[in-house]
Formats: C-alpha cells, structure tokens, sequence
C-alpha cells in the first residue's frame, strides 16, 4: 500500500538525515586514518574530538608482538562528610567489576568490556611517564577517564560528597609457560595519577 504524500516527505528526510550522518561519519573516519592533508591539517582537532575514543582506529589486532600484561584500572575518592571531616575510601579494582559482569555473560556489553580499558589507553597515549598531557587529546581524555570513574563512584561515596578522586593502574606481567624457559618478574608495578578536583559537571546526568 502507497504511503500518504505526507509519510512520503517524513520518510524522504528521514532518509535525507540519516545520509548526512553517515557520510559525516565516513568522512570523520576517513580524515583520520588519511595520511596528513590540507582537510586534516584544518579540521584535525575537531575530527579527533569525533573520533576518540569510541571510533578510534588502529592495527592492534595484527600486532606481531601481543601484549603480554594484565593491566587493571583503580580508583579511590577523598569524601566530605557531614561533619566537615574528609576520609579517603581504599582502592577499588574497577577492571574487576568488569571483569565479574563479563565473566559467564555470552553476550557482555561493549561498555563492560572495553570503555574503562581503552580510556586508560586513551590517557596514557596522550601522557608522558610523568602525567603530562603530550598534545591536544590530553585534556580530554582526563575528562573521559574522570567521568568513568565519576559514573562508577556516583557523586556521594561512604556516606559523605566525592570531591577528589585519584586513578592508578596496576600492571602484572603474565608469567611465561613452563617450556619457555624464560625468567620474567611478575611482581605488579602501579602508575598512580595526582588527585583530580570533581564536581557536578563530572557526574554524569541519572547518576
């Protein structure tokens, strides 16, 4: 049965906007793999702003060389009770409580699987040995990585207001088969981030 003229027109832009999205999207991803170009060089920040850290592209999968740490995200938060006094929670293994969600799920979420690990990628490619940030992306991705950990925390912890958190990774060198032969140190090394300050804006809405 023919549509109406008037579903006709709602379903001709419909189509018209989902085209636009698309191409948009095509474009954004295709200036980001491109070698560098005038277009690049003009709209760089803006299409890296789109990219990361949901769309990133990269070649990990067919690295030669896969990596062989188990790398787990902490978090910790400073707390304001209702009687003026501060308190420090311990640290809470984030990458675990992802790993439990996954763990007997046939199907886990995108989320549950790889949000905290690739903003910590994210944090880290963008970040010197000391925590400065080496270009334009360092500065969004403390927001991204402060914001997982803000939706995970929510805004009140231990009965009192978060508003300081703190970020370390723990790093754990998988031990070699036993045919290897090889000697590795598995003993577990921390990179610890300074205290990042926290308020509303980094609580996500519904929180």
């Amino acid at each position: 049965m023919a549509l109406p003229p008037a579903a006709r027109i709602t379903v001709a832009i419909a189509l018209g906007v989902v085209a636009v999205l698309v191409a948009v999207h095509l474009a954004a991803i295709f200036l980001h793999v491109a070698p560098t170009n005038t277009v690049s060089k003009r709209y760089g920040e803006a299409v890296e702003k789109y990219v990361y850290p949901e769309f990133e592209q990269n070649w990990k999968l067919f690295a030669p060389n896969p990596l062989q740490q188990n790398i787990a995200v902490h978090a910790r938060a400073e707390v304001l009770k209702p009687d003026g006094t501060t308190e420090r929670t311990g640290w809470v293994d984030l990458s675990a409580m992802d790993a439990e969600d996954i763990r007997g799920n046939p199907v886990p979420s995108h989320t549950d699987q790889n949000e905290l690990r690739r903003a910590w990628d994210f944090f880290t490619g963008s970040h010197d040995a000391e925590n400065r940030p080496t270009g334009l992306r360092g500065e969004l991705s403390e927001e991204y990585l402060r914001r997982i950990v803000m939706l995970r925390f929510g805004p009140e912890l231990n009965g009192g207001q978060v508003r300081r958190i703190q970020v370390r990774s723990a790093t754990t060198p998988v031990a070699p088969p036993p045919w290897s032969g090889e000697n590795i140190d598995t003993e577990t090394t921390y990179r610890t981030l300074p205290w990042w300050a926290v308020d509303r804006s980094d609580v996500p809405e519904g929180t």
